[in-house]
């Protein structure tokens, strides 16, 4: 079973920038994703994150199936929008062109459609960066880049950890799967859709089960290794800034203005192609 989301030893000019540089990446990009709506900046947005995402040298395969539960959140979201509130697009824009008549109140208006695309497109400028930073960062190195950012480390060690446990989990749940399916229970592809369902929602109590038990070894080692009685604490993984990171925390500033900048220049953040 592929590894989802895990990190992986690469020799990549991103496996080589340090947590700290990747870090203030992910979080600067996000914001301008939040903030801007802006149709151009958003496709500027979506080529370069998948241009940074093919250098990683990411494997789809790490990535693939948390990308579906994506798409289909994505998917239930979209149309969401459009049944509590048909006529947002009209209102962000200030016009209405019918496209066509669906049903009672709802009508496909152009503005609806462009206002829904740059909803996709926002989600689009993201994942790759997050896949980008998730499967190229050790969990170790990010714990060490978040404290030095001037987070509490036990915060990013509560992370750290998190993302150390992912694999582990997939572990788990395909032990217990192979158990399972060794009792001659059906759950590859071969089985109804409801009934591979089913049999995949009773792994889930013995697999909180062993979680459980991983969590109170932790948390005991932790505890006889002193965790927690300084203030501060020193980290064997921490990584130098160096030339490269230093040009792409510029890098990513400048962008971060500039792009801030166009957004707010007529004093909205949405793109109107309809003036």
């Amino acid at each position: 079973m592929a590894k989802i989301l895990s990190y992986e030893e690469k020799d990549t000019w991103i496996h080589r920038l340090s947590g700290v540089t990747k870090l203030i990446f992910f979080l600067m990009w996000c914001l301008v994703s939040m903030l801007t709506y802006d149709t151009r900046i958003l496709l500027f947005m979506v080529a370069f994150s998948l241009v940074v995402f093919k250098i990683s040298r990411t494997e789809w395969k790490q990535v693939s199936a948390v990308f579906k539960l994506i798409m289909l959140f994505l998917i239930l979201n979209v149309i969401a929008i459009f049944i509590f509130s048909p006529d947002q697009g009209t209102q962000v824009y200030g016009s209405r062109t019918v496209l066509f008549h669906i049903a009672g109140p709802y009508d496909l208006t152009r503005e609806q459609l462009f206002y829904e695309l740059n909803v996709v497109i926002k989600y689009f400028t993201v994942i790759p960066a997050v896949f980008m930073f998730l499967v190229t960062t050790n969990p170790s190195e990010f714990a060490a880049s978040m404290n030095k950012l001037g987070i509490n480390y036990n915060v990013g060690y509560a992370i750290s950890i998190a993302l150390r446990y992912i694999p582990d989990v997939q572990d788990e749940f395909t032990r217990i799967k192979h158990a399972q399916e060794a009792r001659g229970i059906e759950m590859s592809g071969k089985a109804p859709l409801f009934s591979r369902i089913k049999s995949t929602a009773s792994i889930i109590f013995p697999l909180i089960f062993s979680s459980m038990d991983r969590i109170d070894t932790v948390s005991n080692a932790m505890e006889l290794r002193g965790y927690g009685k300084h203030k501060k604490r020193t980290w064997y993984m921490e990584r130098k800034l160096k030339r490269n990171d230093y040009l792409t925390i510029a890098f990513t500033v400048a962008f971060t203005i500039v792009a801030l900048t166009i957004t707010f220049a007529d004093g909205s953040r949405f793109y109107n192609p309809f003036l």
